[in-house]
C-alpha cells in the first residue's frame, strides 16, 4: 500500500487529482452510459452507490422529522428508524467487504497505474467504517434517550444526525471517487476480467 497524503485523506479530499483518476478525462461520466463497454456491471456498481445515497438520505430525513416532531411519536420513530438504519449499515459493510475482497483486486491489476487510486479507496473504507461505528454509537445514544422521553431523544438525535451527516459526506466523497476509477477502468478494459 502507497502511503498516503495527509490531503489525499478523505476527509480532506475534493476530487481524484487526474494523476490518479488518469482515465476520467478520457471516459467522462456524462458518456458512461452510451460506451459499447457499459454493461450490466458498471449499471449494476451505479444502482448500488445509487441505493446507499438514497438510503442514508431517507435515514437523516427521518431523524430530522423526529427531531422536529413532524413524525409521529417515539414509539413509532423507535419501531421504524432502528430497523432501516440497521438494514443500512449491513447494506455499507457488504459491499465495502465484496469490493475489497473481489473488485478492488481485480481492478488494480487491470493497470499499475490504477494501484494508487485502489489504495486510497481501501484507505476510504477503514475511514467510513470508523464513522459507522461512531453514528452507530450515536444512534444507540439516541434510543437510550427516548426511553427517557421524547424531549430527550430529541436533543440526541442532535448528535446522531451530526454524526451521521458526517458519515454520509464521507460515503458520498468516496462513492464518486470511486465510480470515477472504476466505471472509467470497466470501459477501457471492459469487464470481463472482474467477473
Amino acid at each position: 500500500m502507497h502511503d498516503i497524503s495527509e490531503a489525499l485523506r478523505l476527509p480532506n479530499r475534493e476530487t481524484l487529482p487526474p494523476e490518479i483518476a488518469f482515465l476520467r478525462e478520457r471516459y467522462p461520466k456524462s458518456r458512461w452510459q452510451v460506451h459499447e463497454n457499459y454493461g450490466e456491471l458498471a449499471a449494476f456498481w451505479l444502482e448500488v452507490h445509487d441505493s446507499l445515497r438514497a438510503q442514508g438520505g431517507a435515514l437523516q430525513r427521518m431523524a430530522r422529522e423526529f427531531r422536529e416532531g413532524e413524525r409521529g411519536g417515539a414509539t413509532a420513530f423507535q419501531r421504524t428508524f432502528m430497523p432501516r438504519l440497521g438494514h443500512y449499515l449491513q447494506h455499507l459493510e457488504g459491499h465495502h467487504h465484496i469490493e475489497d475482497a473481489h473488485y478492488f483486486p481485480r481492478v488494480r491489476a487491470l493497470d499499475r497505474r490504477m494501484r494508487v487510486g485502489f489504495d486510497l479507496l481501501e484507505n476510504d473504507h477503514e475511514i467510513i467504517q470508523a464513522a459507522v461505528l461512531h453514528a452507530a454509537d450515536s444512534a444507540r445514544a439516541l434510543m437510550q434517550a427516548l426511553a427517557r422521553g421524547e424531549d430527550a431523544g430529541r436533543f440526541a438525535a442532535d448528535d446522531y444526525i451530526a454524526d451521521a451527516d458526517r458519515l454520509l459526506a464521507l460515503l458520498a466523497q468516496h462513492l464518486t471517487d470511486e465510480e470515477d476509477l472504476v466505471i472509467p477502468g470497466m470501459l477501457e478494459y471492459t469487464e470481463r476480467p472482474l467477473r
